[in-house]
């Protein structure tokens, strides 16, 4: 049906020659940025998502899709200028109030569980199965139980949160404090260091990787918690509210704008993240130069 619609597209061959054009020399180009070292290795992601972009719009308006099927990236961008005030309180809502509140506390208790179960081994043996456990259960499941128990305001998002990012973060950490090897642990044996020193000294600096895995894992996690929480009840904004809202008035042009904010919040702390493990662990061999 839509190749119909969109025939003279599929019979302008010099523009399908031009496409293909563009794209072994993009192709090329690309090939050529992934040897580059430095800041500019960035401009290859970033050309590859352009190029992505100018694709689907020539494809969508080309081919005269529904808006309602799939609006072209020029129309999500006038959406996001006429709702721009919107969106930002909906930002504010899911990411500066829920999403931070839980990410916090949810990496800050798995990480002072794991330093606890660490001590106490029990204690993990106990926890690691429920972690296992807990990472099979559907956020839908966990979402609608949590506004429930904590109401229509953030503290239901943020509960999602905690359950979603706890047991990475434990994980991750109980796995960074065994990754010291048994020659340092004699090392500081043998300049009769305790439990908390070599604790502080050797076995955290050496978990570090792991630690910020966790971190990086968790920065996505929250954000997709928070926004499918909020399908389950929120105050009239949120990232969640407005997609629900949207998609029910048909105005997919807002729906997509609402999802470019978020993939574009998950990407910058994410990368956030990335830059200060890059700077933190210069030391660890993964971000030696060669």
């Amino acid at each position: 049906m839509l190749l119909r619609q969109g025939h003279a597209l599929a019979q302008a061959g010099g523009l399908w020659l031009y496409l293909t054009g563009a794209t072994l020399l993009l192709w090329r180009v690309l090939a050529l940025l992934a040897g580059v070292a430095g800041p500019a290795r960035l401009a290859g992601p970033a050309l590859f998502g352009l190029a992505l972009v100018m694709l689907w719009e020539i494809l969508t308006r080309g081919f005269q899709v529904p808006t309602i099927l799939l609006p072209p990236p020029g129309l999500v961008a006038t959406a996001f200028a006429a709702n721009a005030a919107d969106l930002w309180d909906d930002f504010r809502q899911t990411v500066l109030i829920s999403v931070l509140r839980g990410y916090l506390i949810g990496c800050g208790a798995g990480f002072l569980v794991a330093i606890l179960a660490d001590r106490v081994p029990f204690l993990a043996r106990g926890l690691l199965p429920l972690g296992n456990l807990a990472s099979a259960v559907p956020v839908v499941g966990i979402a609608p139980i949590m506004v429930m128990w904590f109401g229509f305001d953030w503290q239901s998002k943020a509960a999602v949160i905690v359950v979603m990012t706890f047991f990475p973060m434990l994980i991750n950490t109980l796995a960074g404090l065994q990754s010291a090897e048994r020659i340092q642990l004699d090392l500081m044996r043998s300049y009769g260091a305790g439990y908390w020193r070599t604790l502080a000294m050797l076995r955290l600096p050496c978990a570090l990787p792991f630690l910020f895995n966790g971190l990086k894992i968790n920065s996505t996690l929250a954000l997709i918690g928070a926004i499918v929480a909020e399908f389950f009840g929120t105050p009239v904004v949120g990232m969640g509210f407005r997609i629900s809202t949207q998609v029910a008035r048909m105005n997919l042009d807002v729906v997509w704008a609402t999802i470019a904010v978020a993939a574009l919040t998950g990407s910058l702390l994410y990368g956030a993240l990335a830059l200060a493990e890059r700077h933190v662990t210069a030391w660890h061999p993964s971000f030696r130069k060669r």
